[in-house]
C-alpha cells in the first residue's frame, strides 16, 4: 500500500503497527498529497492495485472532499491527507505510543 501510494509521489508516508494497541485495525498507513486531485489519484490507484489481488475496501470516505481520504481494508486502514489536514488531526501523536512499522507482508495480507 504505501509502494502504491509512493507510485502516485504520496510523501510523508508512515506506517503505525497498531496491533494490541486498537480492537478496530492492525496497521495505519497515513501519507500526503499535495492537492485534492493527487489525494484522489492516490485513493484510486491503491484500489486498482489490490483490486488485482481481490483485495476491496469495506468503506472509502472523504474521497470527494479529497483533505483526508480514509480508506479501510479491515486490518489495514489508509489515511491520504492534504498536509494542513493531517497536521491539524495529527494522528501520529494521537497513536503516538504505536510503533512505526515496516510494511506488513504485502503476500500475507493479499491472502
Amino acid at each position: 500500500m504505501a509502494e502504491a501510494a509512493a507510485d502516485k509521489k504520496a510523501y510523508d508516508i508512515m506506517l503505525l503497527d497498531l496491533r494490541g494497541k486498537s480492537n478496530v485495525t492492525d496497521y495505519f498507513v497515513l501519507c500526503n498529497g499535495n492537492s485534492t486531485p493527487q489525494v484522489q489519484a492516490i485513493c484510486m490507484h491503491i484500489e486498482e492495485k489490490l483490486k488485482d489481488y481481490d483485495r476491496r475496501t469495506f468503506r472509502v470516505e472523504g474521497y470527494r472532499e479529497g483533505r483526508w481520504v480514509l480508506m479501510d481494508y479491515g486490518d489495514v486502514v489508509v489515511h491520504i491527507f492534504r498536509p494542513e489536514t493531517r497536521d491539524h488531526y495529527a494522528l501520529e501523536r494521537l497513536w503516538g505510543d504505536a510503533p512505526r512499522a515496516v510494511e506488513p507482508n504485502f503476500e500475507e495480507f493479499m491472502q
